[in-house]
Formats: structure tokens, sequence, C-alpha cells
């Protein structure tokens, strides 16, 4: 039972989601302005919010008919019958519940509107698999990972640091290339299942534009992200440019797997290209700490 629970967390997603809290950590850094207990509670609202979206996909998508027994991705705890689907609800809003807890500490170190914007991404964890128009079903999954995982948690990690929009220039295309790294994560895992959400009328975009497209997607993405930094790696000493460098040798090659690999070959990569997004995020917020 409790490895059911943890596998339905997704462990492997979590690096993710701490990605972009680290950048957007990273580029408070570069402005001179880190405040730890805020950094601290941006960190917890970031994998409490991201757990209840993982709780959240696999009720619905059980619900929904979706999952089925024996696919090619991570086992689902409810479609396999290890949980049962009202306490993966139950867990899905305590989780939610939780985080909003996180969201409302940080109104002290932030506006009042802040509570919108956390509303928003709570909302996000449960429309991405659920509602009258699920945004993985139709595509828009690619497009929604980028603003949550990306533009969201960068900037807004970086604002409740500094208190103002210093900086913004910068920072926001840094949030634009996470955002595209860490869609990448969900192309591989939409790539791995492409038949099965065909076969359910999952409309993501490896259904709608096919697997070799969305191959290139993944590389371009990683380049993309690279050349939105320029101003930021043209800010910092020259030896920082080996995290670009760095992470491209890992994109490059999780990229040349991915193209040569089916079913449950692509859950390791899965992994990798998370932790490819991690690695980078970590690397960042050294090259800023030591600038």
């Amino acid at each position: 039972m409790i490895k059911a629970w943890i596998e339905a967390m997704r462990l492997r997603t979590l690096p993710v989601s701490l990605a972009g809290v680290i950048a957007g950590i990273a580029c408070a850094v570069f402005l001179g302005k880190f405040n730890a207990v805020p950094a601290v509670l941006c960190v917890l609202f970031a994998m409490l919010a991201q757990i209840a979206s993982n709780f959240g996909n696999e009720y619905y998508d059980f619900k929904n008919g979706v999952d089925k027994k024996g696919r090619e991705g991570f086992r689902r705890g409810v479609t396999e019958g290890e949980i049962s689907p009202m306490a993966m609800k139950i867990a899905t809003f305590f989780t939610l519940a939780l985080a909003g807890v996180v969201g409302c500490l940080m109104l002290f170190y932030g506006p009042w509107w802040l509570v919108i914007v956390g509303v928003v991404i709570m909302l996000f964890a449960l429309a991405y698999s659920t509602g009258p128009y699920p945004l993985s079903h139709h595509g828009l999954g690619d497009v929604a990972v980028v603003l949550f995982f990306g533009v969201v948690p960068v900037v807004f990690t970086c604002f409740l640091q500094t208190g103002n929009w210093e900086g913004l220039q910068m920072v926001l295309p840094t949030s634009i290339a996470v955002g595209l790294l860490a869609a990448n994560v969900l192309i591989v895992n939409n790539y791995r299942d492409m038949e099965d959400d065909a076969a359910v009328n999952k409309r993501t975009t490896v259904v709608i534009f096919g697997r070799k497209t969305m191959a290139w997607v993944y590389l371009f993405s990683g380049i993309i992200g690279m050349l939105l930094m320029l101003p930021l790696w043209l800010s910092l000493p020259v030896w920082t440019l080996v995290t670009p460098i760095l992470y491209m040798v890992l994109h490059i090659n999780t990229w040349r797997q991915l193209r040569k690999s089916l079913g449950a070959q692509l859950n390791p990569l899965l992994g990798k290209t998370a932790i490819n997004l991690l690695v980078f995020a970590v690397l960042l917020l050294i090259c800023c700490v030591s600038s």
C-alpha cells in the first residue's frame, strides 16, 4: 500500500516543479535580493501542488476511463485496485489544502493578490486532468506546463523575494526557457502513451502531430531555451557558459535515445529529462551565487 502511494506521488516528476523555483531563486540571487524564508515556502508550495496534481491526474484519468491495467507507463495504484478512488480523491484535495496553507504563509512576504495566483495554480492542478475541458486531453498540456512550471514559478518566486518586478527583462525569458525544458518531460510521457491516448480520444500534441514531429520539438525546445537566456549568460562571467553547454550535451544525448525508444523503454528517459532540467536549474543557481 505504501509503495502504491509513493508511486502515485510520481517522485520522478518533482524535479520539474523544483527546477522552476530554483531558477526563480537564482534570479533573485542575481539581483542581490535572496530571501531564505519565502524561497523555502515556494519550494514547499511547488512540491505540494505537484503531488496534488499527480494525485488528481490519477484519480480523474481512472474516473474518465483513460487509464487501463498493464499500461506502458508507470503503475497507477487506483487503476490496479491498490488504492480506492475515494482515498485518492481525498488525498488530492487534502494535499491541495496543505498547499493552500503554505500559500497563505507567503502573504507575510507579498501582496494580497498572490492569493489569486495561488488559487489559479491549484485550479490548474485539477483542470489539467478534469473539468469541462481537460487541458491534457486537448493538446493544451504543453502550453500549461510552460506557464505553470516555467513562467509562474520562476517569476513569482523571484517576485516574492525582491518585492518588485526588478529585472523582469531577464527573469521572464528565463521563466519561458525553464517552461520549455519542463514541457519536454510531458512530451516524453505522451510520446510513450501515444497509442493508449489515441484509443481513448485523449488528444495530446503527440497524438495530434505524431512522434517524429514532437521528437524535433523536444530537441528545439532545449535549443530555444538556451538562446532565450542569452542576455543572462552575457551578464555572467564567461566560465558560466559551461551550464548551457553541459545542458545541451545531456539534452542531445537524451533526445537521441528518445528517437530510438518506444513503450516502457521511455520510462527512464522521462526521469532523465526531468533530471536534466533540475541539473540545469541547480547549475544556474550556482552560477548566480558565484558571480
